[in-house]
């Protein structure tokens, strides 16, 4: 089984959107990583930061998903990361209501002696030079290490995030970001300008309308599945990355061709993430309904046409 180190957020979320509102429950882009991830066979830890008011039920949680937490660190005394948001109509765009860093701030992440020599690093958005520091910690070069990151650090920390970029494989970014990190309107050109960073993968995500996958001159597109209700698209990015990761990490091919493959698992898990609030979905996933909602993405990809 491989190994897949993952460091992101394990945090508090506070969601209001159409169809309702929530309390404080669990949330950060490591928890939904993890446990998308956790749908594949790959032996994987977590390194985060929460306080002592992070509820030991929600570590007991990640663990009983086969998910190592001995990368997480408690600060006693001190208060866990935390997020609140209200999505408008459409559910594409939100307000940022209250941002509070509290134990983030002063985050220095320790990668596990156990997992420093994995195969599969997924850098969750956090400061690069946080995300620099992980690549650091690892005793050799991994097999793939896969970036995610926004705009606010293309903003506040360009020149460190460009060092995280060029010694990353895969970076995944919506379309927005990809177009102000490489100054270009068209994707084609935007991703081509990125992949000169260091990148050999590009992948730009695009909400309901899918996710594009770049190698050189090759393109993939996936579609999102069309669905009936969205609730809350909170964590969406995050579970996609652990599907795409995880699928990786569990077959060990790194090729193009199963790249596309775990853009289709990512945009899957995906799918069942913005069915309910937070993590309420991916935790009550059951392996039949991953697989059959997978047909579902295969028929709405396959046709054959007579040339």
């Amino acid at each position: 089984m491989q190994k897949m180190v993952i460091v992101g957020t394990c945090a508090f979320d506070e969601i209001e959107s159409p169809f309702g509102k929530t309390g404080k429950i669990l949330g950060g882009a490591g928890t939904f990583i993890g446990l998308a991830a956790s749908n594949f066979e790959v032996d994987q830890a977590i390194v985060s930061v929460v306080g002592s008011d992070f509820p030991q039920e929600y570590i007991d949680l990640l663990k009983n998903r086969g998910i190592n937490m001995e990368g997480l660190e408690v600060v006693k005394d001190g208060k866990t990361f935390f997020w609140k948001g209200r999505y408008h109509n459409d559910l594409n765009s939100r307000d940022t209501l209250i941002t509070e860093l509290n134990t983030l701030a002063d985050f220095n992440p320790v990668v596990p002696e156990a997992y420093r020599d994995a195969e599969v690093v997924v850098l969750g958005n956090l400061h690069p030079l946080v995300q620099l520091s992980v690549l650091e910690q690892m005793n050799q070069k991994p097999r793939l290490a896969i970036l995610d990151t926004m705009n606010f650090w293309m903003d506040s920390a360009l020149e460190d995030l460009k060092k995280v970029i060029a010694r990353v494989d895969v970076i995944t970014i919506n379309d927005e970001e990809a177009r102000q990190l490489s100054g270009e309107y068209s994707l084609v050109v935007a991703a081509q300008k990125i992949s000169a960073m260091g990148p050999r993968y590009v992948v730009i995500k695009k909400g309901e309308h899918g996710a594009l996958l770049f190698e050189g001159e090759k393109i993939f597109f996936a579609p999102a599945l069309p669905l009936e209700e969205v609730f809350d698209p909170t964590g969406a990015g995050d579970t996609f990355a652990g599907g795409f990761a995880g699928y990786l990490a569990s077959t060990g091919d790194y090729s193009f061709e199963n790249m596309k493959r775990a853009i289709i698992h990512g945009s899957n898990l995906a799918s069942f993430c913005v069915e309910k609030f937070g993590t309420e979905r991916m935790q009550q996933l059951r392996p039949e309904e991953i697989e059959t909602r997978l047909q579902k993405f295969k028929a709405l990809t396959q046709f054959n046409l007579d040339l």
